[in-house]
């Protein structure tokens, strides 16, 4: 709802200093993609720093990690039996490459990893379309003059 209220807002308050609807919708679309961009840059960055810390762990304290993998499917219900050779298998390729710890430690996998542009890109289409409401009732009410 917020969005939608923030939508509104910024195509009111920049019609009322008598721009041009392509201004408003240019001026909503680069503030909601560049603040989309930022967002998304910060994740990003949090995910890489989860990546790195995790690859420092994995080749220093294998056992642990090994340990840590083990313990994740032990909560999903998996019979204890089977978790530690869950693990081993997994833990036989590349960790990271398999995804093993970067999908089921920190939810981050191919589909869900930050996407900079792409957040930006979105953000400013959905301004726009967003905005065509408002933008439509700012142009066809003539202004009120005190």
């Amino acid at each position: 709802m917020s969005n939608y209220v923030s939508t509104a807002s910024l195509v009111v308050g920049v019609a009322a200093v008598h721009s041009k609807a392509s201004d408003i919708l240019v001026a909503g679309a680069m503030s909601m993609a560049s603040g989309a961009y930022v967002s998304v840059t910060s994740q990003s960055d949090t995910e890489r720093a989860d990546l790195d810390l995790e690859r420092r762990e994995l080749a220093t304290e294998s056992n642990s990690e090994h340990n840590e993998l083990a313990a994740m499917y032990d909560s999903r219900w998996v019979e204890p039996s089977l978790t530690r050779q869950v693990a081993e298998q997994l833990m036989a390729q590349d960790t990271l490459a398999a995804h093993a710890h970067t999908r089921d430690e920190f939810e981050i996998s191919d589909m869900t990893t930050a996407r900079t542009v792409q957040a930006a890109l979105v953000s400013a289409g959905t301004f726009a379309i967003g905005a065509s409401l408002p933008l439509v009732t700012v142009v066809a009410i003539p202004p009120i003059s005190f």
